[in-house]
């Protein structure tokens, strides 16, 4: 079987040194659409060198390349078509804010592995640290067709939760670009399914589609942008479940709801809480995009 549940757990972490600077942290935010309309005063602290502020979704492109999608595709135990394999989702943990500028250990291994009947769901986590201690911790799931099947574990049930009943609190649209998933790639992501028509066919798409934390990282901008008066040092965890594609050059409706008081999230954005966020594909009848979304801050 291509997937080997027993020797993917077992195998010991794969670690390897990561470095970034002002220049990865730049092409990253413009990457996902960061900057936009110059006029607005928070914006800048997405871009220019000398009051650069990294956003938190930075940490799943860090050092560039894996591990990621393609990074747990070859951990041990794993042997599978990259055509086959969908990102499922995406949590991370703030333990320090992410500088400008760093050197840092990433330490990646598959921490569960769930048969879903007709596909098979990989959990890749990475911890990251640096001389100060822990930085960031990041999981990905990966959801891969036609490789369940074994009688393992199913996990957690793969059918998102629909969004608030109530009107959202908040509600920003985002223009992609054309050419966005080109330039979102140059962060290090080099999956085929984001620029290769032949491929993305293949995998059973009209066309190439926008990277999931392309859509990841715009959509937590437009939250800190909104809630948060753009102090990106504020968020603590950010977690979704993609389900379904971004076509380049869509518009993405991001809506946001703030608990109550007395749902323990904190009424007002000047107060640590969280948020629950959908998005949606605006041109394709408000499509499902990110579903299971929630930004928790300080």
């Amino acid at each position: 079987m291509p997937i080997d549940a027993a020797e993917a757990l077992a195998a010991a972490p794969r670690v390897r040194e990561i470095a970034w600077d002002h220049t990865d942290v730049q092409l990253y935010h413009l990457g996902i659409g960061a900057g936009p309309p110059a006029t607005d005063p928070r914006e800048p602290r997405c871009t220019p060198k000398s009051r650069l502020r990294v956003l938190p979704s930075f940490a799943t492109v860090a050092g560039g390349g894996p591990p990621g999608v393609i990074g747990g595709l070859s951990m041990p135990g794993v042997d599978v078509d990259l055509a086959h394999v969908l990102h499922g989702g995406q949590h991370l943990r703030l333990h320090r804010t992410v500088p400008a500028r760093g050197r840092a250990s990433a330490a990646s291994r598959i921490v569960a592995v769930y048969d879903k009947g007709t596909a098979a769901v990989l959990v890749l986590r990475t911890e990251v640290t640096d001389a100060d201690g822990p930085l960031w911790t990041d999981e990905a799931e990966i959801f891969v067709r036609g490789e369940g099947g074994w009688g393992g574990a199913r996990g957690p049930s793969g059918r998102p939760a629909p969004p608030p009943a109530e009107p959202p609190d908040h509600v920003v649209e985002r223009p992609s670009r054309e050419d966005q998933a080109l330039l979102y790639r140059l962060s290090g992501d080099w999956n085929p399914l984001h620029a290769d028509p032949e491929f993305a066919a293949r995998a059973g798409f009209d066309r190439p589609v926008l990277h999931g934390l392309c859509t990841y990282g715009g959509t937590l901008e437009s939250v800190v942008d909104t809630l948060l008066d753009g102090d990106v040092t504020r968020v603590r965890e950010y977690r979704t479940r993609f389900a379904g594609v971004v076509y380049p050059g869509e518009t993405l409706r991001v809506r946001m709801w703030r608990p109550a008081v007395a749902d323990g999230g904190g009424s007002a954005p000047d107060r640590g809480g969280s948020v629950r966020v959908a998005v949606s594909a605006v041109e394709r009848d408000d499509a499902s995009v990110l579903a299971d979304t929630v930004v928790r801050y300080g």
